[in-house]
């Protein structure tokens, strides 16, 4: 049997529960990534990881550390960070003393290969030269933020555009210390330069089709659904936005909304609109789904293949999203509109024909199961630092 090459995957968030794209991107490249390499996952966490969590990766890795990162740490990095030109995320993640023992681990390990995944690791492993590197963007950092500043207010505007900037420059120095460069959508790699985009490898997320299955058993209650991370603020826009452009003038309409990291301010807000139950997050995710007829998506800012777009057509739910968010998954059948009464003429014309809504729910499922594969994926990446 051939000897497993030694891998450190190192990350900016211990990558279990599984209710954020970067920790379901991760736990599942780590799970395949384990069957040909002994994997040292190193993960940054902000919050305490509960032993069970650690359980859910033993079985996929040969050791695990976690280093924590303090509030007062972070703070006083932050602050001092407005002298300086890096991004504040990257201040945010980035810990001298963590770095002098990664740094320490590294040695000791003596890596084949090292797996970062987004920029906000990066400068703990950046300047490792013994080994050959893998940087997973997943998606520009730079662009969701300027998407997000032409959405907020003055001063919220300023600082967004100043670290959109910082980030699109770091995001651009960054890419010559790394041997390999992935990105999960095309959509995204057009943000870089040509010369830095044609080095880039196009990975997308994967979908575990046998998971996320349709639930016939159920009978779906309301007419649409929508799950995200309710902390998101791409997630946080897109409610509202339904809220204010659909559901106010559709009382019909029945919404229902799940996800991780529900806040007070966002549960106040839709209150107000009796067609619309939100709920935390939940443990078995698919259950919200199957509760769905349409699976709703009108995202009006954020970045890269948005997972729960996939997961819905894989549930056999007919989808409707806009068309920043269908860029990312060509050639689709999903149901593109980008303004409130194409949506609303959309939900009508499917509500009232079933064998077309039912037609549209089998053609995604099939795309997802001939298309996002994890094993398929991780395999073309495996070729990819093999050949090279």
């Amino acid at each position: 049997m051939e000897a497993k090459q030694k891998m450190v995957f190192i990350t900016s968030r211990f990558p279990y529960p599984l209710d954020k794209g970067d920790k379901l991107r991760a736990f599942n490249l780590i799970q395949q990534l384990s069957q040909k390499h002994d994997i040292l996952l190193v993960a940054l966490s902000d919050e305490e990881v509960k032993p069970e969590w650690r359980n859910k990766l033993v079985q996929y890795t040969v050791d695990i550390r976690v280093y924590h990162l303090g509030r007062i740490g972070i703070i006083l990095r932050l602050i001092a960070n407005m002298l300086q030109s890096k991004p504040f995320q990257i201040a945010y993640f980035t810990d001298i003393i963590i770095r002098r023992k990664i740094k320490k681990l590294l040695v000791e390990f003596e890596p084949d290969h090292i797996f970062c995944q987004m920029i906000r690791p990066a400068e703990y492993v950046k300047n490792y030269h013994r080994c050959r590197k893998t940087i997973d963007y997943m998606d520009l950092l730079s662009i969701g933020m300027e998407r997000r500043a032409k959405k907020s207010s003055f001063f919220k505007n300023f600082v967004f555009k100043l670290e959109a900037q910082r980030l699109a420059d770091y995001e651009q120095r960054l890419f010559n210390y790394f041997e390999f460069h992935l990105m999960i959508s095309q959509q995204d790699a057009n943000g870089f330069p040509y010369e830095l985009r044609k080095r880039l490898t196009i990975i997308p997320n994967g979908i575990n089709t046998d998971y996320f299955a349709p639930n016939f058993e159920m009978v779906p209650l309301f007419e649409l659904v929508f799950v995200g991370n309710l902390s998101y603020a791409p997630n946080i826009d897109a409610v509202k936005w339904m809220c204010r452009n659909i559901l106010k003038h559709r009382e019909d309409l029945r919404l229902l909304i799940a996800g991780s990291d529900l806040g007070s301010g966002l549960k106040s807000f839709v209150k107000g609109y009796a067609n619309v139950t939100i709920l935390g997050w939940q443990e078995d995710i698919r259950a919200t789904y199957a509760q769905g007829k349409i699976f709703l998506a009108p995202m009006q800012m954020g970045t890269g293949l948005q997972n729960k777009i996939l997961e819905a057509m894989a549930m056999q739910l007919p989808c409707i999203t806009t068309s920043l968010v269908s860029a990312a998954i060509p050639e689709s059948p999903i149901i593109v509109a980008d303004f409130a009464e194409e949506i609303i003429a959309t939900i009508d014309a499917l509500l009232g024909n079933t064998e077309e809504a039912k037609r549209l729910g089998q053609k995604g499922r099939t795309f997802v199961l001939k298309r996002y594969s994890w094993e398929n994926w991780v395999t073309n990446y495996e070729r990819l630092i093999d050949q090279n």
